[in-house]
């Protein structure tokens, strides 16, 4: 006669384990939320910055306008250039933005050059 063991071990049947399973369903839930956590940070120090234009004081001078954004209470730091008709860096210079209420900011930096600059403009932006 054929008990019932016999029967779940020809055919395969065995008791379902359901730690193993909740255990994976823990651990991958935590690593999306961290994931989602990590995007949430990055998009809360993200600084973006918009070219507003260059006047061209002197040879050796470029004064740069432009705006950033979405920095509200956080200290910024931007690199801004100026550059010459082949698109060269002819001077650059690190601008200290204090922390501001507001959620854009228009500014305007004084850039010193080694020799005639055609444009300037801001490189990068990044909360310090």
């Amino acid at each position: 006669m054929t008990t019932a063991q016999q029967l779940d071990d020809r055919y395969g049947r065995t008791r379902r384990r359901r730690a193993p399973w909740i255990v994976l369903i823990a651990v991958a839930a935590l690593l999306v939320g961290a994931f989602g956590w990590s995007i949430v940070t990055e998009q809360m120090n993200n600084v973006d910055s918009d070219d507003l234009g260059f006047d061209l004081v002197d040879e050796h001078t470029v004064d740069v306008r432009f705006q950033i954004t979405g920095a509200q209470g956080k200290d910024v730091v931007c690199v801004v250039e100026a550059l010459d008709e082949e698109f060269g860096v002819v001077g650059w210079k690190v601008v200290e933005i204090p922390a501001s209420d507001a959620h854009a900011q228009a500014l305007s930096a004084t850039v010193p050059t080694v020799s005639a600059a055609t444009t300037g403009l801001v490189n990068s932006c990044w909360v310090a």
